[in-house]
């Protein structure tokens, strides 16, 4: 195998699943003769291993993580330019995994992947940017920020079902966010937001099926507002996002469109991948770049 293959693994993904997938994912990539194998000491470590990694020669980078760690080993590749020579590969021990099932990656079988990263399978996927920060799968404000924070402080619940619960928790208090979002094609003006993800691929948070129309190959973003609600009728949103069936409701207005541009009161808390970030202005810029990522999976 003429390809130079490092490994990096999040221990503390997954509230340690990453820990407890290690010796499988080392015994899948020994089998196939892989045996660079790294791991991260603290948060967003990956980023400096990755480009450690880049700069020794790697051309395959294959992050075991979550979404978080994902994006950062992506952030790493595609940050430092080297997105048309290293190729990603992704092994799932996080909690929602959500990126893979949009990109069809066997991310839950490490051995599946191993066999795809040694036979060279590989596709060109579209990434997101927002400030410095790329992104695979989303970027969101509003009501996802304060499930994340909320996120957080939550250490007895573990999995899919912890966005779920935290999710329940915050649609009686979160008091809603007055956002102004536009493209080339339409400026809408603010309106008060219970949320707007903006998405690279469909599915965040678990099971949410938040822009059921993503591709990863159109060149394009979905920006998803969900506006404010009484709690009812958020009740009945959360359902519909859960279903797909969103899209019907007179509460969100869905867009695709190459890039768009947000506006806030102040500089807004927002994630990437569920990595919490802070912006450094009220209003930013997000744009799709086509095909800028080389992922291991199938076409």
């Amino acid at each position: 195998m003429s390809e130079r293959v490092c490994v990096i693994v999040n221990p503390a993904a997954g509230r340690g699943r990453g820990a407890r997938e290690l010796p499988g994912v080392t015994a899948a990539f020994a089998a196939v003769g892989i045996t660079d194998i790294r791991t991260t000491q603290k948060r967003e470590d990956e980023q400096a291993i990755a480009r450690r990694a880049i700069d020794e020669g790697a051309t395959t980078l294959v992050a075991v993580g979550g979404d978080g760690t994902w994006g950062n080993v992506a952030n790493a590749i595609l940050g430092s330019g080297a997105g048309s020579q290293v190729r990603l590969a992704l092994v799932a021990a996080g909690t929602g995994n959500d990126f893979a099932k949009t990109a069809g990656c066997p991310a839950t079988d490490a051995a599946a992947t191993a066999r795809f990263v040694a036979e060279g399978v590989e596709t060109r996927v579209d990434v997101g940017r927002i400030e410095d920060h790329f992104f695979l799968n989303i970027t969101g404000f509003g009501f996802d920020v304060a499930v994340l924070e909320d996120i957080l402080k939550i250490k007895w619940v573990k999995g899919e079902a912890l966005y779920l619960y935290s999710a329940l928790r915050q649609l009686t208090s979160y008091p809603g966010v007055e956002i102004d979002v536009a493209s080339a094609a339409k400026q809408r003006g603010s309106s008060r937001h219970l949320m707007l993800v903006i998405a690279n691929a469909k599915i965040f948070g678990g099971k949410f099926r938040i822009a059921p129309e993503a591709s990863l190959t159109d060149g394009c973003l979905d920006a998803v507002a969900i506006l404010d609600a009484s709690t009812w009728r958020r009740v009945n949103l959360f359902g519909a996002v859960a279903r797909g069936t969103h899209h019907a409701l007179s509460e969100v207005i869905i867009e695709q469109a190459p890039s768009f541009t947000v506006q806030f009161s102040g500089p807004p808390a927002y994630e990437t991948d569920g990595e919490y970030r802070q912006a450094k202005t009220a209003e930013l810029e997000i744009v799709c770049v086509p095909g800028a990522l080389r992922l291991v999976a199938p076409a």
